[in-house]
């Protein structure tokens, strides 16, 4: 771990190597696990927001979904979250044949509404975890990822460079710039040492 700024970076971001295989997972991470969506505070109300214009993009189970909960709920553990259809897909998923992709992002890329998609998807695998003084940025570990670790692997992309827009997104170009650094650094000297 080391510390750039106000964050708190795990190495693994710098020394792991990843970069999404969808023809392989088929978008798993939107459809399995046990909640939804990370969301800050100021991405329930662009949600809240943007919801009529992302609608026609959606499913029917999602709508229902969003419908019955709202366009994000407050999970077991106290986090703001997007809801879940039974339990299971993200509400704002769509699949184009067996693969899951992001009505939020559909509607994005067709211009439609500006906002991408919830950080925390964009970032993914790295999770950011927001205490009162600083920030603790991770590199998240799956399994349904393990074609995504391959392709990386083969490709020899670090984790942070799979993520560069969205790390700029969450915390800006100038701390991007100083992570790239510390990259460098690490490769000119993989000695262990602590920031």
């Amino acid at each position: 771990m080391f510390q750039l700024g106000k964050t708190i970076v795990s190495e693994d971001i710098l020394e792991k190597e990843f970069v999404c295989n969808l023809t392989a997972c088929k978008g798993a991470c939107c459809v399995d696990g046990d909640a939804g969506a990370p969301l800050s505070e100021e991405e329930t109300k662009i949600l809240e927001e943007i919801y009529p214009k992302v609608k026609p993009f959606l499913r029917k189970e999602g709508i229902e979904a969003i419908e019955a909960k709202g366009v994000w709920v407050t999970g077991t553990d106290g986090d703001l979250e997007t809801p879940l259809i039974d339990n299971k897909d993200c509400a704002y998923v769509i699949f184009d044949g067996d693969t899951a992709l992001c009505g939020i992002e559909q509607a994005y890329n067709e211009g439609i509404v500006s906002w991408k998609k919830p950080v925390s998807c964009h970032l993914y695998p790295v999770r950011v975890k927001d205490f009162t003084e600083f920030a603790a940025v991770n590199y998240d570990r799956w399994d349904i990822c393990n074609p995504a670790c391959a392709l990386g692997k083969e490709l020899e992309v670090p984790v942070y460079k799979f993520v560069k827009e969205a790390l700029v997104r969450r915390f800006g170009a100038d701390w991007y710039a100083e992570l790239e650094k510390v990259a460098e650094d690490l490769k000119d000297d993989p000695s262990p040492r602590r920031r």
